[in-house]
């Protein structure tokens, strides 16, 4: 499902916190993920946790599903103490295979969470073909 893979996420997560500050629309904060397949779904969740529902903004193009949030920067006239949670545009792209049905993604926020529910493409699962006998020859049921 998920094609490519960063090795260095994490160190470019740091720098940018160290050397860009909050997240801006020309250079964004990625985003945590986990995924995992359960049967003929896949499931992708990310950590939005103090982002609104309606800052949130999904696309599918092809095969490419962008997914786009930000969460409000503090008041500039506050003391801070601390500021460790990043702030401002956040962004993510996935890759999907051919075998995900991108026509029917869902999408839900719950308690900071953004999950999406990809379902395996009908043409992708697992089908039975019936063996001919005797030199007939039987199509492939679908």
């Amino acid at each position: 499902m998920y094609l490519r893979t960063d090795p260095f996420r994490e160190f470019d997560r740091l720098a940018q916190r160290v050397f860009n500050g909050p997240g801006t629309p020309e250079q964004p904060t990625v985003m945590p993920m986990d995924a995992w397949r359960k049967g003929d779904k896949f499931y992708v969740e990310f950590d939005l946790p103090g982002v609104k529902q309606d800052s949130i903004e999904l696309d599918v193009e092809r095969n490419v599903v962008t997914i786009k949030a930000e969460r409000p920067a503090l008041d500039e006239d506050v003391e801070r103490l601390s500021s460790e949670r990043p702030r401002g545009f956040f962004t993510r792209q996935l890759v999907l295979g051919d075998n995900l049905d991108t026509e029917r993604i869902e999408a839900n926020l719950d308690e900071g969470v953004l999950t999406l529910e990809i379902p395996v493409a009908e043409a992708a699962k697992p089908r039975k073909i019936e063996v001919g006998k005797d030199g007939s020859r039987k199509a492939i049921a679908s």
